[in-house]
């Protein structure tokens, strides 16, 4: 892949005024949107169907003029894109032996490369192409002559580009049981081009959108489709020009519906990504072996180079985290579901009926309660079987301490409080350290003291620890060995800190005592701290995790990318600046970037015996689960490539 695109491959669905059975004008509408895709840097372009003819031609089909002309016009958009570095998708009827087929032609260089006829044809209502086409199986020859050209003809061609490849399927190939593509991304193809004409009637566009996601999902792969729009004939029917841009499983660019003009649709799909998910996914290929050599033909293709370092398509700065109030909403109760669906499974299995949590005032520990109290709500437990511990020590600040109380309260709980104070002191004078000398070993021993009590209380009390740390710091190492790093069992183990807060007010708003709610809030707004270092001369926090540690957004940013997506920090920190610009200069993207690296793989130790935990989303770092990793593999390597910053 390049190195100034990171695999990204730059696509356009377009979707130009129709000219209906008028071969010149349909040739010269494609021609101009072939122009302003160029000026785009866009790769290929993918056309509707029946985009030199239009598609609601009906029996003109049967007219050979019309054949000819179509033929003539293909010939002359051939030529005048010759000296533009772009593949072009185009749909024409072609004749070959004695049938007629609703195909696509691929242009390049002023050439034809190939044509792909459609696999299936509808043969209900107004859509009964069998009147007119022929399907691509009743083929009787492998190629035709067109545009005095001699050239691959029939369906599951596959275009190999080298490091990329794409494959085409016509319109109703995508609603058949097994569409072409099933067959064509396991051959290789990473981009599948849709050439459609599809009518609107209400509720179909939801439902395209979906089938679209999905076969992009199924398929891993990006899937460009491009429908017929205004101009198309409105006898019958409607034509909306739907061009739509769906990446394994996600939309990610799509046309204005019902408009009148002309629209050209432009993304980047990252192949990277794709070969990656599907390198990672092992049952994706399972099937490989249906995909005999005899159902598809490779043809090979000159792929266009990038010519852009400027992506255009967003990077969510929050990967973790819906944009979209609604769906984020839905994704807090689900998420907030499997933790309590998980504990309550895991309590029933042991037959323990008591919880003990430390309770810091701060949003993990606060999370992991709330998660603890609905658990024992849905299992018919009393909330006084919840033993919350609040621990303070020396860096306890009064905010905090008030809230995990009154949480605690609130929610009906035992609240007990013990002192680690007086403990670490007499630990001091027996380790022989100087109370005055606020190092690691003065933080470290508050968390594992704290640890202590919660183990033997739950011993005492025949309970079990319920963990608070989430998934940000396990992949910092920001907890200490066996002290907060341990429990019985973690329920936050799976949850990103940049997700923790909406999980901490969603509960709020919806799934908890409305007492309680104010100081849910308060906490939410509390800096994130562990509280191990005395607070400020005005006993507020003294010691921010984001001071010491860099931004958990940018963090998290990390964690998926690195994690989900195993791209090599040059290529993160590529996307960062992008999803960060105005937020972080270079610099400081840079510095936490790094710091990720080298923390990540120097703390493995600490998740490679991390305590059992749902997970619950697409990143996990379980070493039973999705991330297997040596605790002394080599780090500095993967900073080689990043080493100019």
């Amino acid at each position: 892949m390049s190195k100034t695109n990171f695999g990204y491959v730059r696509v356009a669905a377009a979707v130009p005024m129709v000219h209906l059975a008028d071969c010149q004008a349909n040739a010269e509408e494609c021609f101009k949107l072939v122009q302003e895709a160029a000026k785009q840097n866009v790769q290929i372009v993918c056309f509707p169907e029946l985009s030199i003819t239009g598609y609601t031609c009906a029996d003109l089909f049967h007219n050979q003029q019309l054949i000819t002309d179509a033929e003539n016009a293909l010939q002359w958009l051939a030529e005048q894109t010759a000296k533009i570095d772009i593949i072009v998708i185009v749909g024409l009827p072609v004749r070959c032996g004695n049938s007629l087929f609703n195909a696509a032609a691929v242009l390049r260089g002023g050439k034809i490369v190939a044509v792909n006829a459609k696999t299936w044809l509808p043969n209900y209502n107004e859509f009964y192409e069998h009147r007119w086409f022929a399907p691509a199986v009743s083929a009787v020859r492998d190629s035709i002559t067109l545009c005095n050209q001699t050239v691959k003809f029939g369906r599951n061609l596959i275009f190999d580009g080298g490091e990329v490849s794409f494959a085409i399927e016509i319109c109703e190939d995508l609603w058949t049981p097994i569409p072409p593509s099933s067959v064509e991304s396991l051959a290789g193809a990473h981009l599948i081009f849709n050439l459609s004409a599809s009518d609107e009637v209400l509720g179909k566009h939801r439902y395209l959108r979906s089938l679209i996601e999905q076969q992009s999902a199924r398929c891993i792969a990006g899937y460009i489709y491009a429908s017929s729009g205004f101009g198309e004939s409105s006898t019958d029917l409607y034509f909306a020009g739907n061009g739509l841009i769906a990446e394994n499983g996600t939309m990610v660019a799509e046309s204005q519906r019902f408009s009148m003009d002309k629209q050209l649709v432009v993304t980047d799909i990252d192949i990277e990504k794709l070969i990656a998910d599907r390198q990672k996914n092992s049952t994706f290929m399972t099937g490989a072996g249906v995909v005999r050599s005899e159902l598809y033909t490779v043809v090979s293709i000159d792929f266009p180079e990038s010519k852009t370092t400027d992506l255009q398509r967003n990077i969510d700065a929050s990967p973790f985290v819906p944009s979209d109030e609604t769906n984020r909403q839905q994704n807090c109760q689900e998420i907030f579901s499997i933790q309590t669906g998980a504990l309550a499974h895991r309590l029933k299995h042991i037959g323990c009926k008591r919880a003990v949590v430390g309770i810091s005032g701060g949003l993990d520990s606060t999370l992991a309660l709330l998660v603890t109290a609905k658990t024992f709500d849905r299992i018919g437990l009393s909330r006084k079987n919840i033993i919350g511990i609040t621990m303070p020590g020396f860096g306890t600040t009064n905010r905090t301490y008030n809230n995990a109380v009154a949480m605690m309260r609130a929610l009906g709980v035992d609240c007990r409080e013990i002192s680690i104070k007086a403990a670490c002191e007499q630990h001091f004078a027996d380790i022989g350290h100087d109370i005055n000398t606020h190092d690691v070993t003065y933080e470290n021993s508050q968390a594992r003291e704290r640890t202590q009590i919660l183990m033997d209380v739950a011993n005492k009390e025949n309970a079990i620890v319920i963990g608070t740390g989430d998934l940000s710091e396990l992949a910092l190492g920001w907890c200490t060995y066996n002290g907060d790093h341990m429990s019985m069992y973690a329920v936050n183990a799976g949850v990103p800190k940049t997700l923790v807060k909406y999980l901490v007010k969603y509960v709020a708003d919806f799934e908890i005592d409305v007492d309680a709610k104010p100081y849910l809030y308060d906490v939410i707004d509390t800096p994130i701290s562990p509280e191990l270092l005395p607070a400020d001369s005005n006993g507020n926090i003294a010691q921010k995790t984001e001071d010491l540690v860099g931004p958990y957004e940018l963090h998290d940013f990390f964690i998926y990318h690195f994690v989900r997506n195993g791209f090599a920090p040059e290529k993160i920190f590529y996307l960062a600046r992008k999803a960060f610009a105005g937020a972080y200069s270079d610099d400081i993207i840079d510095k936490w970037l790094r710091v990720f690296v080298r923390r990540f793989f120097t703390q493995q130790f600490k998740r490679s015996c991390m305590p059992d935990g749902p997970k619950v989303g697409s990143v996990s770092l379980s070493p039973r689960g999705d991330w297997r990793m040596p605790s002394d593999a080599a780090w500095k390597w993967l900073l080689n490539g990043h080493s100019d910053r």
